[in-house]
């Protein structure tokens, strides 16, 4: 029986001619009437006889005068072009006006007011000035407001799901499959279709603590579990490749790097994992005197974050020619008061990092790890349990938990608050982003995915 399942939260105007007729020429003199060579498609050919017109006294169509219209100078003009240069001799007393008006050498207006026009009123304002005397807005003055829903697009339940704020259970594919771990088992939710697939259940007690995706569109799975080992699924075809050891505590946190899974444990411990070889433990490295609970690659692969609940962050450059990190940290930060599980690099800017602190510490810290320098430092009033960058805007999204158990948008660089998202019942554990960056999904402890 499936654990996840989806909550159930012109008029157009037609001219109508008159069947009245205006009488012709031949009409008004001979009393007869001039059959027309072309019958139009549609129409009747049988004679219609005088009735009073269905709309007395008032026209159906409007047809201007041309009594007051000059002839002579629409033919001037006309023959002006067509005789290419060649002088057009006046045949008429209003033609040879008009040549010496076109002619005359002294400035003038042909079309003017035989009047001046009168004065406005005393104390009249035009409502239209403001229209065109407003100022220009600048190109670069955009409108920096959107609509952000309040509600969720959909609610999926999610039992058994661990309240756990050390693990890393949801995990969002490149090809838009959602893995989630509610117990001892992995589901895959399509985004796209919705369909739900059970991928794997653990023997006994097993519990699974962490699940990540390998980088690209492959749907190769890492899965990290309670018996201190990280096991690679292939979720096309629902088959376990292989099962990794190298710990000694469960795994609740993975990261991936090209063809290396690096994974942290309770241990304290951080090991690179090469898929590829039989051999797979490339390097183990002593990170943290706790828990590792947060573990993220930088985008560019330079730089591996770990946060552990010795509420240090330390940040590892890359060995040279390699894949994995150095043994040694470029940088250990121990200016949080708390566990560090919310890390999170910026996909638009290298070497920028945020990182979230727990309960006892509330605050979101922005680093520059090029310098070591800590950008800016918010305090945002609640356990800080995960953190993703949009992709889209320059902004931040934070999941968290007691005693709002909210989402919060951020403007980066000044760390404002955008917006807030609530309805989560419990602390928001995790967060994951979209493939095409739109959409953020929120797990709870609750159990339900927002």
């Amino acid at each position: 029986m499936q654990k996840l399942s989806i909550s159930a939260n012109q008029s157009c105007n037609n001219s109508v001619l008159s069947s009245s007729k205006t009488p012709t020429r031949n009409e008004n003199k001979k009393g007869k009437k001039t059959p027309s060579k072309n019958k139009s498609p549609g129409r009747s050919t049988t004679p219609t006889p005088n009735k009073a017109s269905k709309t007395p006294n008032k026209a159906d169509r409007f047809i201007p005068s041309r009594s007051n219209s000059n002839y002579d100078l629409c033919h001037y003009m006309m023959s002006r072009d067509e005789e290419k240069g060649e002088e057009v001799v006046a045949q008429t007393a209003a033609g040879e006006a008009i040549g010496r008006a076109l002619t005359d050498t002294e400035p003038g207006r042909l079309l003017q007011y035989t009047c001046k026009a009168p004065a406005a009123p005393e104390g009249y304002q035009n409502r239209l000035k403001v229209v065109y005397s407003q100022a220009k807005v600048p190109s670069s003055v955009k409108n920096t407001t959107r609509y952000i829903p309040q509600a969720p697009d959909r609610i999926l339940d999610a039992p058994d799901i661990l309240d756990d704020y050390y693990l890393n259970l949801v995990d969002w594919s490149a090809s838009n499959i959602l893995a989630v771990a509610l117990g001892n088992s992995v589901y895959l939710w399509n985004a796209g279709t919705g369909q739900i697939e059970q991928l794997l259940t653990l023997e006994g007690s097993e519990t699974v603590c962490s699940v990540a995706w390998v980088q690209g569109g492959s749907t190769h799975l890492a899965v990290g579990t309670s018996t201190a080992t990280v096991e690679l699924w292939d979720c096309e075809k629902i088959k376990r490749l292989r099962a990794m050891d190298g710990h000694t505590g469960r795994v609740g946190s993975l990261a991936w790097n090209m063809y290396i899974v690096s994974s942290g444990a309770r241990d304290g411990n951080i090991v690179h994992h090469d898929v590829r070889q039989r051999d797979h433990a490339l390097a183990t490295i002593s990170a943290h005197t706790q828990e590792i609970c947060g573990l993220k690659w930088s985008p560019d692969g330079k730089y591996l974050a770990s946060g552990g609940n010795d509420n240090l962050l330390n940040i590892w450059p890359i060995a040279q020619g390699q894949h994995y990190t150095q043994p040694q940290y470029l940088y250990s930060f121990n200016q949080h008061l708390a566990a560090v599980k919310g890390l999170a690099w910026c996909p638009w800017s290298a070497g920028i990092l945020a990182s979230g602190g727990g309960t006892a510490d509330r605050t979101i810290r922005i680093w520059n790890v090029n310098t070591g320098a800590n950008l800016n430092t918010v305090d945002t009033k609640s356990q800080v349990c995960s953190i993703v960058w949009s992709t889209h805007y320059k902004e931040l999204i934070s999941g968290h938990g007691y005693a709002n158990n909210q989402l919060v948008i951020w403007k980066y660089p000044l760390m404002s608050r955008v917006a807030e998202l609530s309805g989560h019942m419990a602390r928001v554990l995790h967060l994951a982003l979209s493939p095409d960056g739109t959409t953020v999904l929120s797990a709870g402890a609750d159990e339900t995915l927002r």
